[in-house]
């Protein structure tokens, strides 16, 4: 199946089967948003893996009550990592130079540069700059799970405050931003599933100067 074929199958159940996907296949999508960019590639968030049935009964009384929650084969949080500083700085170059072997030294103009970087953002701004980073790795597993053709269904409809004091995030340094709950559809239950794909036309949606 083509990417394109992929995307115009893929489609945001609302409810779900059950059925378990493979560890294969659940690694799959989880190194892909792994491989997701982000900005000055410091991936200020974690993706958390809920599994267990009842932890996912007990989110989804956090998540108004969405049936993907308990009925999805594995469920993602995308949570963004509280704090943001210079200690996460020095780990990725420290990361990057053993990576490319490099000597750190040679790296010092890029590490000052991230310092400043992060530095200058106050702290209201760092929170909403980290869950940007994250909805970008989002983006990303949404994708890999259609080429897997795994049903992907995102969700903001959730209290992040409750699911944090459920999971213990803030003990953590996380804050939950998304869910991303993956599975197979149920056709049977979900009225929505098999209509045909609704999207603005391509001249409504894209703006070009200039070119071709």
């Amino acid at each position: 199946m083509s990417l394109m074929e992929a995307l115009h199958w893929r489609y945001a159940a609302k409810r779900m089967n059950g059925k378990k996907i493979s560890r294969g296949t659940l690694d799959t999508i989880l190194e892909a948003a792994r491989l997701a960019p982000s900005s000055y590639g410091l991936q200020p968030y974690s993706v958390l893996v809920v599994e267990d049935p009842a932890l996912r009964e007990r989110i989804r009384h956090a998540a108004c009550d969405q049936p993907q929650v308990s009925e999805c084969s594995h469920l993602l949080i995308f949570a963004a990592w509280t704090e943001v500083d210079g200690r996460h700085v020095d780990e990725l170059i420290a990361l990057t130079a053993a990576a490319r072997d490099l000597d750190p030294k040679e790296l010092e103009g890029y590490r000052q540069s991230l310092h400043a970087a992060i530095a200058g953002f106050t702290p209201e701004e760092k929170q909403p700059w980290a869950a940007r980073q994250a909805y970008i790795a989002l983006g990303t597993a949404l994708t890999a799970a259609a080429a897997e053709r795994i049903d992907a269904s995102p969700m903001e409809g959730f209290d992040p405050p409750a699911l944090d004091d459920l999971l213990g995030l803030e003990e953590r340094g996380l804050r939950s931003v998304v869910l991303l709950a993956l599975g197979y559809r149920d056709m049977a239950e979900d009225r929505l599933a098999g209509l045909a794909k609704v999207r603005w036309p391509r001249e409504r949606f894209v703006v070009e100067w200039g070119g071709a």
